[in-house]
């Protein structure tokens, strides 16, 4: 109560000095959440991938360009290889432009991994694709797409205009299957080719055309050795690891990560200066009481713990208030986000109690040098002090 009393004298002044800090840990709050969202994506991200190494077409990633089914042969021939097979790996609309993961669906022959897939696949309902399910017309939906379509087992989602029976619903993954379709393989196979521009779909077979070569390495098998070597065996493809989808992916949570570092300098900047400048103005309004509580008797080490403390709780004070308004805008940004399936923001307790420990220790920092200022003073020539 006692320093509650102090940081009321001036209360326009320490109500300003508070916002300094708020309005710091506000910024360190989001950005926090919003890094905290991206490194989770990137780490399902790179437990999804695992030790496949996924061979496309040297023209481009993302589906775009086709391969030759006749090209998984070779493929497992390759020394080092011990599965591999074909899939549709594409965005369903092109022209989607969102933040976040695009919608894709993906087409493949149940089991054709071989069980190497360890990926932790749950289903909020229904069941997983059958090797019963080609030729027909059926879909097992990430929990994301089915969320933004409202679909439910049983019922009918439209895909580039053809109409799939939903058999299966995935929990949310936080991760890649969260935003896909899975389907049979012929099924995405004359979806993929029927969209294509029409001097490349006439020259293909829908049965014989895929985007991609998932590829499984031996065990103990060094996987980019096993990537170069299928890049020189197979003509005209390009062959990504997780390692590099780790290095590219990476680099934007780096760059988020330096943008961050940026905003908690500033806050140290602004926040520390505005509590130094307030505490220097209170140890010069109050010379006198300093100077009575050491003619009495107080030490140095009480007086300046006492002000390093009302440092502190401006700290305090403008940490809880910016963490509350962190928090309000990480829940309306998901909320605005999530009619689109885009969450941006993840705030963790870590990272709440960490703006908070910042905050207070922030403040004791910038009040150590007036505090130890008012210390030093002389005690009669505080006491004449007017």
């Amino acid at each position: 109560m006692n320093l509650l009393r102090n940081l009321g004298r001036r209360k326009l002044r320490t109500a300003l000095t508070i916002s300094g800090i708020t309005i710091g840990i506000w910024a360190l709050v989001v950005f926090g959440a919003l890094a905290t969202k991206i490194d989770g994506l990137v780490a399902g991200a790179h437990a999804y991938f695992g030790d496949r190494v996924i061979v496309s077409s040297e023209a481009g990633g993302g589906g775009m360009f086709p391969l030759p089914m006749s090209l998984v042969r070779d493929a497992a021939a390759v020394p080092g290889v011990d599965v591999a097979f074909g899939e549709v790996d594409t965005m369903i609309d092109h022209s989607q432009h969102q933040i976040g993961l695009a919608d894709e669906f993906v087409g493949f022959v149940p089991g054709a991994d071989a069980g190497r897939d360890d990926f932790p696949y749950r289903y909020a309902a229904g069941r997983a694709l059958a090797t019963s399910d080609e030729g027909h017309d059926v879909v097992v939906l990430g929990a994301s797409i089915a969320r933004n379509n409202a679909a439910r087992i049983g019922g009918t989602i439209r895909i580039r205009g053809v109409d799939f029976t939903v058999v299966g619903i995935l929990e949310p993954t936080l991760t890649l299957p969260d935003s896909q379709a899975f389907m049979p393989l012929g099924s995405a196979q004359r979806l993929y080719v029927k969209d294509l521009p029409p001097d490349m779909a006439d020259r293909l077979v829908p049965a014989q055309t895929i985007t991609h070569i998932v590829v499984y390495p031996r065990p103990g098998e060094n996987v980019s050795q096993l990537a170069a070597r299928l890049q020189a065996s197979l003509p005209k493809v390009t062959a990504v690891t997780a390692k590099e989808f780790d290095e590219t992916i990476g680099s934007m949570a780096n760059l988020l990560s330096g943008i961050i570092v940026g905003v908690g300098l500033i806050s140290l900047v602004v926040g520390g200066l505005s509590v130094v400048n307030t505490m220097a103005m209170s140890v010069n309004e109050r010379t006198r009481e300093i100077g009575v509580k050491r003619a009495i008797g107080g030490r140095r080490g009480r007086i300046i713990a006492e002000l390093v403390a009302e440092a502190g709780l401006i700290g305090f004070l403008g940490g809880l208030l910016g963490l509350g308004l962190g928090a309000a805008a990480v829940l309306v940004g998901n909320q605005a986000g999530e009619a689109s399936g885009t969450v941006l923001f993840s705030l963790t307790a870590t990272t709440a109690v960490a703006a908070l420990i910042f905050a207070t220790g922030l403040g004791m920092v910038a009040g150590i040098v007036p505090a130890t200022h008012a210390a030093r003073l002389d005690p009669v020539q505080a006491l004449r002090h007017e």
